[in-house]
């Protein structure tokens, strides 16, 4: 610009600074961020060392379990029967974990069968047709189901699902105590948290792709199905696994519906008894602390925390491979 001094880049290295602006520039120490920092800090290893202690005592009791004799062929026959006898009579010295395992993984089927396509359904209705009003009733209503305690649950299974699978199919083929019942109502229990979580990663696919999909003349329909749905697989697919992981752990319901009994059967109209009702009935008996019988549980549930710890595992790896990013 005409009159104006001509700019000259200078090195501001040679320009001496005041001692003011130095103290202006020097990092000041926040005490507030360093506390904050601190806690979240002790919260995290908090989680991790307690996860460590589980695994320990576990671990430490299950081999207490599995070497309680000083015999070495004796240890590992117990092992061998441990993974692969199908019969659970620790009265008798029999410790195979297949009919407990049969019976957790009926109940869990089950229940995914009713979940998962309930769960699915409420969220990608929640997500994509619901208008504000009814998102305002329809999500207390859910939060509501998922604070229901599960021994109400339980006792739900026992006097309402059990009398009424009786009287649809027969009181000679369903018996008092079932593995139906019990996965049904586990399949209703965590209905909720599959809705919750699938609606958050429906909810998490951006707006442009349903406008694109509406601009070329899809239906609303089809933009769910084969847009926002495969969009969001990655988010559904650990909703889902979250889900199995919970209903295998579920412990009131099937202790109270599904029977007491460890038994081989793949018939869910029978009793039968899954690795936490087992834990459960085991831990609140007579037995005496440091017994073989009272060791048995902690490696159960060693082998009940490797199968979610699994199922997680698989988790992280679909997501990471299926997981969608948006800029």
């Amino acid at each position: 610009m005409e009159g104006s001094e001509p700019y000259v880049k200078r090195d501001l290295r040679h320009f001496p600074r005041r001692r003011e602006d130095e103290q202006f520039l020097a990092r000041r120490p926040r005490v507030g961020e360093t506390i904050i920092h601190a806690f979240l800090f002790l919260c995290g290893a908090i989680s991790v060392f307690t996860t460590i202690g589980i695994v320990y005592e576990l671990a430490g009791e299950s081999l207490n379990f599995f070497f309680a004799g000083n015999n070495w062929q004796e240890s590992s026959n117990r092992i061998l029967e441990f993974f692969t006898g199908t019969e659970w009579k620790p009265q008798i010295g029999n410790f195979g974990i297949w009919p407990l395992v049969t019976a957790t993984l009926m109940t869990s089927v089950i229940a995914m069968f009713v979940a998962l396509p309930l769960g699915l359904a409420s969220a990608i209705y929640l997500s994509e047709y619901a208008g504000q009003r009814a998102r305002s009733i329809l999500k207390p209503v859910l939060e509501v189901l998922a604070g229901v305690p599960t021994v109400v649950y339980g006792y739900f299974a026992l006097t309402f699902m059990t009398p009424l699978l009786r009287s649809i199919l027969g009181r000679d083929t369903v018996q008092i105590f079932n593995t139906a019942s019990a996965g049904i109502v586990v399949g209703i229990l965590i209905i909720p948290l599959v809705s919750s979580l699938s609606e958050d990663a429906l909810s998490a696919v951006p707006r442009s792709l349903r406008e694109a999909a509406f601009a070329v003349g899809a239906t609303r329909l089809e933009t769910s199905l084969r847009v926002v749905l495969p969009a969001a697989f990655s988010g559904i697919t650990a909703a889902f696994v979250v889900a199995i992981s919970r209903a295998i752990g579920e412990t009131m319901v099937v202790a109270i519906a599904a029977g007491a009994g460890p038994k081989l059967t793949f018939n869910p109209f029978e009793s039968a008894e899954t690795m936490t009702g087992h834990i459960v009935r085991i831990s609140g008996g007579d037995l005496s602390y440091d017994s073989i019988d009272y060791n048995s549980i902690f490696a159960i549930g060693l082998m009940l925390f490797f199968m979610t710890l699994g199922l997680n595992v698989i988790s992280r790896r679909m997501v990471a491979r299926y997981r969608e990013v948006y800029e």
